[in-house]
């Protein structure tokens, strides 16, 4: 039972490009032993989890990751002595080496995370990427990083097209002329910095496979296929599997990074060979988690003991065949709630809604 923990999950942003946060807290929730409280930790006060007051117990404003790691630690400090953290989740890329900066500090304030390392992350880069498959015979798509916007046209014409421009840490984009090449190019340079990768096209059906290690053990996987996509390549609706083939290659992939945490694995399937390749490792739970929730893969529950220190055993493989479909809803709640925010920084709902 997790009675009185309290566990702060950021990415609360629910729209068209979701983080993962309201997934993550969904699953929590959905443990029937739950009795714990949930801690949001939002960025912005229209981050639109905020105002759903059926799964969180507390809101708490914080800094972004740009604005510098002390006034981060200051401030989950102050959440810390207002309502006690037992357990922290990140849910963001750009907010990982923040919190990985911070590790010693806030667990030294009785703070657990359960994250993979500076050097776990390095290895799965974008623009590191292409080595670590090669040193551990993972295939995967051919990329050029390219760190000199003048070595731009050299990759174009070696790749051919069509390819797919990418952002040092978010996006690609799908490009079949120069035109579409130097424009995506000089949009992700401006928005990331270099290097900006340029990666050959293969022709296939996607998965995405979630999956929690410990110091390279798989102990909980959901593969999926997308069966909806957003204009962004966002799953919008998809379907749990059973494939052993992914199951060895991820399991192949986390053992050659000794990763601990949870990520998300993007594969491509060629078309025509059948050879899966690996596309990007995210260093952190997808906004479809709780697919895997009710595939009866409780990923985040899963972290959530591991974090805790408690004794964990590899899960039994996920249900197939479920499926999920997003859709938008509107959150109704008293104008106090943004007030709250505003003029506090901080949301206790129960206050309110007596």
């Amino acid at each position: 039972m997790n009675e009185s923990v309290h566990v702060a999950v950021t990415g609360l942003h629910a729209a068209d490009n979701p983080a993962p946060g309201i997934g993550i807290i969904r699953s929590l929730r959905h443990d029937p032993d739950w009795n714990g409280k949930i801690i949001g930790l939002a960025y912005d006060v229209y981050d639109t989890g905020v105002y759903d007051h059926n799964l969180l117990d507390y809101t708490f404003l914080i800094p972004y990751p740009n604005q510098g790691s002390e006034q981060v630690f200051e401030r989950i400090m102050y959440i810390h002595e207002q309502v006690r953290i037992d357990v922290l989740i990140p849910t963001l890329d750009s907010e990982l080496s923040i919190y990985q900066k911070l590790s010693p500090r806030i667990r030294e304030a009785g703070i657990k995370m359960y994250l993979p390392s500076e050097e776990m992350v390095k290895a799965r880069q974008k623009a590191n990427l292409v080595a670590f498959c090669e040193k551990h015979d993972i295939p995967t798509p051919k990329t050029i990083a390219i760190n000199n916007p003048g070595k731009l046209d050299d990759a174009l014409d070696e790749m051919g097209f069509p390819l797919y421009v990418k952002g040092v840490f978010y996006d690609a984009k799908l490009c079949r002329t120069k035109d579409d090449a130097l424009k995506a190019f000089d949009g992700f340079r401006k928005q990331w910095g270099l290097p900006v990768l340029v990666q050959e096209s293969l022709s296939g059906e996607e998965f995405d496979i979630c999956a929690v290690a410990h110091d390279g053990e798989l102990l909980g996987a959901l593969p999926i296929r997308k069966v909806r996509l957003t204009d962004k390549g966002k799953a919008w609706a998809a379907i749990s599997l059973k494939n052993k083939e992914l199951e060895m290659l991820t399991s192949k992939i986390l053992n050659g990074l000794k990763w601990t945490g949870p990520c998300e694995l993007e594969i491509m399937q060629d078309s025509k060979t059948k050879k899966l390749y690996l596309l990007e490792i995210n260093p952190r739970f997808p906004a479809w988690i709780y697919l895997g929730t009710g595939a009866n893969q409780n990923l985040p529950k899963l972290v959530l003991d591991l974090a805790l220190g408690k004794d964990v055993s590899p899960l039994p493989p996920a249900k197939s065949g479920v499926t999920f479909v997003r859709h938008a809803t509107d959150l109704v709640c008293p104008l106090e709630y943004i007030e709250n925010l505003i003029v506090k920084g901080e949301l206790y709902y129960d206050q309110i809604d007596r």
